[in-house]
């Protein structure tokens, strides 16, 4: 009979009896702690280190493979509540639009004011059902946009890559709008939108696509930015749409290497820094 002294017990367990080994690591493992492995078994430790190592894929441009386009998803959700929000209290369109200033004699409000918000709560946003020649096509037709375009750029540059792309071509635009528009009062998500068909048209370029299909688009883009300058914002539409492609450019054509996901975030916070800056100066003017 086996002594006590010459039983092997799982280096976890240490009152578990064992006598397989990590496959790995040399270390007796119990039936508890074995992962299979191509060949015999691994420890729970090993298979973590392991995965670590493993090199995670990857899209074209750096970001993480998803199987869904969550972010667009969530963006289209929080546009929808936002909407409803306007429905339920119409004063919340007043309060959150995109405005710069209000002419002389009026209530002092927007961002000239202090309400720094407005740059982006505005792009969420929409007119009322009851708003002018548009009401609810507004949001509709945004969120069609939304959905066709946004998904296929999220799953092209993976969900954080996306994001800072939406949120930055939401704020060229209100910034473009300050600049130019100041006492305009402004909402909708057509400057972000406008951002992603930026980068639509980037990436098929910087991937060899048939360019016919995607020339195409950008010229049904183009013509609505020239209607929207009797129709809507073409500052907002403008400034997404130039944000957008600057963005997008520096992830299409950063070196890939492992300096490519610190180019592209240094291109994202050196726009975010122009913006800022051009919005401060603009502010200081009106404020004057």
């Amino acid at each position: 009979m086996e002594s006590e002294s010459t039983v092997t017990t799982c280096y976890r367990h240490p009152k578990v009896e064992s006598h397989v080994r990590c496959t790995r690591c040399d270390r007796y493992i119990c039936p508890d702690c074995m992962r299979e492995a191509a060949v015999g078994h691994q420890c729970p430790e090993c298979v973590r280190e392991g995965a670590r190592s493993v090199r995670q894929a990857r899209t074209a441009f750096g970001g993480q493979i998803t199987a869904a386009p969550t972010v667009t998803y969530v963006l289209i959700a929080l546009n929808v509540l936002a909407y409803l929000a306007e429905m339920v209290r119409p004063s919340v369109v007043d309060r959150f639009d995109m405005l710069g200033t209000v002419p002389p004699g009026y209530l002092p409000e927007g961002i000239a004011h202090g309400e720094w918000y407005r740059l982006l709560t505005g792009a969420f946003l929409h007119l009322p059902p009851t708003g002018g020649t548009f009401g609810i096509l507004h949001i509709v037709m945004n969120m069609v946009s939304l959905w066709n375009i946004g998904r296929v750029v999220e799953m092209q540059l993976g969900r954080v890559r996306y994001l800072a792309l939406y949120l930055l071509s939401a704020l060229g635009g209100s910034v473009l709008v300050l600049l130019i528009a100041p006492t305009t009062p402004t909402l909708g998500a057509s400057g972000a939108i406008f951002g992603l068909g930026a980068a639509y048209y980037v990436m098929a370029r910087r991937l060899g696509a048939d360019m016919d299909a995607v020339n195409r688009f950008m010229a049904g883009l183009l013509l609505w930015l020239v209607i929207s300058a009797w129709v809507t914002s073409w500052q907002g539409h403008l400034g997404g749409l130039l944000a957008g492609g600057l963005v997008t450019l520096a992830y299409a054509y950063a070196p890939r290497d492992s300096r490519r996901t610190l180019v592209q975030a240094g291109a994202c916070l050196a726009l975010l820094a122009l913006l800022v800056i051009l919005a401060m100066a603009k502010v200081a003017e009106l404020t004057i």
